[in-house]
């Protein structure tokens, strides 16, 4: 078992490695702390889901919820990652159901591993991203229904486009997220998610998905200019990492599975100085966001 210094190393490394930045340190130490320790349980909670033995993954999310009850119940926690959450949770007043459904997601993906239509994927979404960016927002104290509408458009895009960069890996664990009848159309059949190179009609599918993703990230994006302070900056890197990624994509030509597409850091923060630059945070901007 890792020491507790070095769950903290390997979180970080793994943050790094994600599309956005987790934690920035332009953040204060306390928000920095408190997304670490919610990207640390969903982070656990996904790779239980997607690297323990098959035969013992439903077992090990039984004993997170189990866990994560113990830790509402006001009980010592026995799990590191739930047990790094009781001060978060405590100061920032969350609620136990957005880890649940991060939980129940990687149920889901023990017995669901295909979609038949985007609106089956986002409500896949629902479970599996939605919850994190509702985390972020009790974080930082700014809830409000129309921020949790917006909020859930940005997350299921960069959900999405996650899934665009992962299609040969996702394809490994036996898992396609990509819709099926968006396969069929493009006459792509299921080897080709297999094959070494990425086939004129996997691209054309991929580049629907992350069409879609973007038009999903275009309009979540009007939460930034409800925000102000740390959060509109955290929020604003979040948006940045889906814009920077999809212009990855894009400039890769959606050939996902002869390279792994990354952002790189200069496009990324680029991308994030222009959020900030054209999203004025505004009081009033709030009230125009629509509901969902």
């Amino acid at each position: 078992m890792l020491s507790r210094k070095g769950y903290s190393q390997e979180l970080a490394e793994k943050a790094r490695r994600e599309n956005f930045p987790v934690a920035s340190r332009l953040l204060p130490r306390r928000h920095r702390d408190h997304l670490m320790a919610v990207y640390g349980f969903a982070r656990s909670v996904d790779d239980v889901g997607d690297e323990e033995p098959p035969g013992d993954r439903l077992r090990l999310l039984d004993e997170f919820e189990a866990d994560l009850a113990r830790l509402y119940d006001g009980q010592a926690a026995r799990l590191r990652p739930v047990r790094a959450l009781a001060r978060t949770v405590m100061e920032c007043s969350i609620p136990a159901e957005p880890f649940r459904r991060l939980i129940e997601a990687n149920r889901r993906d023990q017995s669901v591993t295909r979609y038949e239509t985007f609106d089956d994927l986002l409500g896949y979404c629902e479970l599996s991203a939605n919850p994190v960016g509702r985390l972020v927002l009790h974080v930082f104290g700014e809830v409000s229904e129309p921020r949790l509408a917006l909020s859930d458009r940005v997350c299921s895009a960069l959900q999405i486009i996650e899934h665009c960069q992962d299609v040969g890996e996702d394809h490994r664990r036996g898992r396609v997220y990509l819709p099926q009848e968006d396969l069929r159309r493009a006459g792509c059949p299921a080897g080709h998610l297999a094959a070494p190179a990425t086939s004129a009609q996997l691209r054309a599918v991929v580049a629907v998905q992350a069409a879609r993703a973007a038009k999903l990230l275009n309009e979540g994006e009007a939460i930034v200019a409800s925000l102000a302070g740390f959060a509109r900056t955290a929020v604003a890197g979040y948006v940045a990492g889906g814009h920077a990624t999809l212009a990855a994509l894009d400039g890769a030509r959606y050939d996902v599975l002869g390279r792994a597409v990354r952002p790189r850091r200069l496009r990324l923060l680029t991308a994030w100085a222009r959020v900030l630059m054209t999203t004025r945070p505004s009081d009033a901007a709030l009230q125009r966001l629509p509901s969902a």
